[in-house]
């Protein structure tokens, strides 16, 4: 019985080595890796590039002072910001936070979707037809047959080509 739970181990080491030495683990893997990298490439671009000119345009709107009281805590309201609710023990619902985390995944993903659109083109323009493949057959000028280049005479109609 003790053999059994050795193979049985073995087999399921076995088993997960070839798992994870599969490529589209390793695909996986590397992929997770270059979206952590990117994630912080996206927040700048939302925070230092888009949100700064965006305030400007909807005169300084800042949403994550936005909340709803739930539950008062201890001093009584009213509370200047949203910190203050919670510092007093405030039961509160965040949803300014809500609201700008929607905006921050919507500007990130038309930034994506500007940045694969940009890649997708320049893909196109670095493609390049296969070239022309000399041709492998013709036609008999007696019966029309398509017979090999190399033919000299048609197999259908028994012309000398």
């Amino acid at each position: 019985m003790v053999k059994k739970a050795r193979s049985s181990g073995s087999r399921i080491i076995k088993e997960f080595k070839e798992f994870a030495v599969r490529g589209s683990v390793i695909d996986m893997a590397v992929g997770i890796i270059i979206g952590s990298a990117f994630n912080s490439i996206a927040n700048s671009l939302v925070n230092d590039i888009i949100m700064p000119p965006l305030g400007l345009i909807l005169s300084d709107a800042d949403f994550t002072g936005f909340y709803l009281l739930l539950s008062p805590g201890d001093p009584p309201p009213p509370y200047p910001s949203l910190q203050a609710a919670q510092a007093a023990g405030a039961v509160t619902l965040n949803y300014g936070l809500f609201v700008n985390s929607v905006l921050s995944f919507l500007i990130v993903a038309w930034a994506v979707f500007f940045l694969v659109r940009g890649i997708n083109r320049l893909r196109r323009l670095h493609e390049e037809a296969p070239p022309p493949q000399p041709p492998t057959t013709k036609e008999c000028s007696y019966c029309c047959t398509t017979i090999p280049i190399a033919a000299t005479r048609c197999p259908n109609c028994t012309s000398q080509l």
